[in-house]
């Protein structure tokens, strides 16, 4: 059914009106991915001088077992899991939830960082341990707090395996979900021997993993979470530029069908003015 020239004249001002306020979020999002993106990099090569720096004291261990390594008689294990708080992020949460359901053992505890999702996961069974958490604007000592109570969980040998689910940055299009193991710890034996070249520890091994691995849970706690509110912010922008975009192209159509309705509504009145003037 074709809609009067008023009606398409407001739905017109109504999506130009949505389209500023998409317009508006697109640049905000955009502002806060380049923050956001500047930080990830920024706390990258600490993460990873880090890293090295545990593989090389594990490849020094000989093959013992220390209390971050060795495997646990319970087979519990709890996940840090990141969504947003809130909406207007295109697929972020629902490609994370989906994950979540695929690959998460539904009795296995789940600390959950960000409102998004809460109610989704609870009614599906998943047992969330904490309160309700803000995912925006935390500190490294916030999530430091979180990763010592996990690590507290898992030296009490509450749980096996800890492990983080996250949204991993790609590139500004491009966000895929991750699980990330935390502990228990695994030497990578593919740098051993040239991590392990020539050094000696002091004190030993063991002592400087049991001060070292808890300083590298919350380095990669926190990387993490960098690194989920960038997707977080790369999503939203996207979304918005699409909105944006789309807007356009419906308001381009309903300019088309107004100023077709306007032409014929002219046609017709010449119409009829003709067919008076010839009946006189």
């Amino acid at each position: 059914m074709a809609l009067s020239k008023q009606a398409l004249k407001g739905r017109i001002r109504s999506i130009n009106a949505t389209k500023k306020i998409t317009s508006a979020m697109e640049l905000i999002a955009n502002s806060k991915l380049q923050k956001q993106r500047n930080m990830m990099e920024k706390n990258r090569e600490y993460a990873s001088y880090l890293k090295s720096m545990v593989q090389s004291v594990l490849s020094g261990c000989d093959d013992q077992e220390n209390q971050f390594t060795k495997q646990r008689k319970t087979s519990k294990t709890l996940t840090i899991l990141f969504t947003s708080d809130l909406g207007l992020c295109g697929g972020y949460n629902s490609n994370m939830q989906r994950f979540a359901v695929n690959e998460l053992n539904i009795d296995d505890p789940i600390l959950l960082v960000g409102s998004k999702g809460r109610s989704w996961l609870s009614n599906r069974g998943f047992k969330i341990l904490n309160e309700a958490t803000e995912s925006d604007n935390l500190t490294f000592n916030e999530l430091g707090k979180l990763a010592d109570q996990v690590l507290a969980m898992y030296l009490n040998q509450e749980i096996s395996k800890i492990q983080v689910l996250y949204t991993r940055f790609m590139n500004t299009v491009s966000f895929q979900p991750e699980l990330m193991t935390l502990l228990p710890l695994e030497k990578d034996s593919s740098n051993a021997k040239e991590l392990n070249a020539a050094t000696i520890f002091e004190p030993g091994p063991e002592e400087i993993l049991n001060h070292l691995i808890p300083m590298y849970v919350r380095s990669l706690v926190y990387s993490t979470w960098l690194e989920t509110k960038t997707a977080e912010q790369g999503s939203r922008r996207l979304a918005m530029e699409n909105a944006t975009d789309n807007a356009e192209e419906l308001t381009d159509k309903l300019v088309l069908q107004f100023n077709q309705a306007r032409q014929a509504a002219i046609t017709q009145e010449i119409t009829e003015i003709v067919a008076g003037a010839d009946a006189l």
